[in-house]
């Protein structure tokens, strides 16, 4: 049967997958943490991802982890919707991090496909639902073969989307169509992943986006699903395009979004600190040229 509802947002329509703060000696900064989720809600963020791969969650521990939702949850106050990675490649220790999760203060949690292992669909749904059943929060099922190696298939997306506590996709799939499949055969509120897919995706049905981008510029990210929402689709898609050269710097240029991202926050006085081994930081001449690109931006 075919779905023609108007999306929910179960965990908000602009949110930022957040970088960890950590100081210069490479600690958890969870003061920085605090003022940075602070400022992104200022600044047109309705909900936060923690400890995403933009978080560097493979390189901070399971307390780390609980301590930034604790942390994040105290400066954001309980009206925006935090949303925490807890993927990993074992089940079981996916589902100790989901409950801790719940336990420091998340609305929800983002749940990744087993990766290295390339399970098939089979064991990709069982991974979910066992997850989804031992969790007391809703579940976001987080799509991105190219880091994972293993797509949710459409069709077990659809299956899934069964489950009480399976509410949302982080679609990172790069498939429009086994998408639109999913959107148009499920109440799933679909987010788009992809910083150069907001507009696009939003205007297929999806609920909003989890940007990386937004942690540099979350005021014009959310002001383009605003404009589309006011009925304004000339202005969101201005919007859209005059942010890819941003967006293009940051996502496809050669590094990973967490490093340009802390890049350009450093350069703009805002809480980042280091990534941690196995990345490195960017030179000074990627970060002199994301800067010029932000500020193009933002005299637009």
């Amino acid at each position: 049967m075919t779905s023609t509802r108007t999306p929910a947002r179960p965990f908000g329509r602009t949110l930022c997958a957040m970088i960890t703060p950590f100081t210069e000696a490479g600690a958890l900064d969870l003061d920085g943490a605090r003022d940075l989720a602070a400022h992104l809600v200022a600044e047109g963020c309705d909900g936060l991802v923690l400890n995403g791969t933009t978080g560097e969650s493979p390189t901070t521990t399971d307390a780390e982890k609980a301590e930034l939702v604790a942390a994040v949850r105290e400066a954001v106050g309980d009206g925006v919707p935090l949303v925490a990675g807890v993927g990993s490649a074992d089940t079981r220790h996916t589902v100790e991090l989901a409950l801790a999760a719940q336990k420091a203060g998340a609305d929800g949690v983002l749940v990744v496909t087993p990766y290295y292992s390339r399970p098939p669909q089979e064991a990709v749904e069982a991974h979910f639902r066992q997850v989804a059943d031992a969790s007391g929060v809703p579940v976001m099922l987080y799509d991105i073969p190219g880091r994972t190696g293993t797509r949710i298939e459409p069709d077990t997306v659809i299956r899934l989307a069964e489950h009480p506590r399976i509410v949302a996709v982080k679609d990172c799939s790069y498939d429009f169509l086994g998408t639109q499949k999913v959107l148009a055969h499920t109440e799933l509120a679909y987010y788009a992943g992809c910083d150069e897919h907001v507009l696009a995706l939003y205007a297929t049905g999806a609920a909003g986006c989890v940007s990386t981008v937004a942690n540099a510029v979350p005021g014009p990210v959310a002001a383009i699903l605003e404009a589309f929402d006011a009925g304004d689709t000339a202005r969101a898609r201005e919007l859209q395009l005059r942010a890819t050269p941003l967006i293009e710097a940051m996502m496809a240029a050669g590094l990973p979004g967490t490093v340009t991202a802390k890049a350009l926050l450093t350069r703009l006085g805002l809480p980042a600190g280091p990534v941690r081994a196995p990345l490195l930081p960017a030179g000074r001449e990627r970060a002199d040229g994301l800067l010029a690109l932000y500020e193009e931006l933002a005299a637009a």
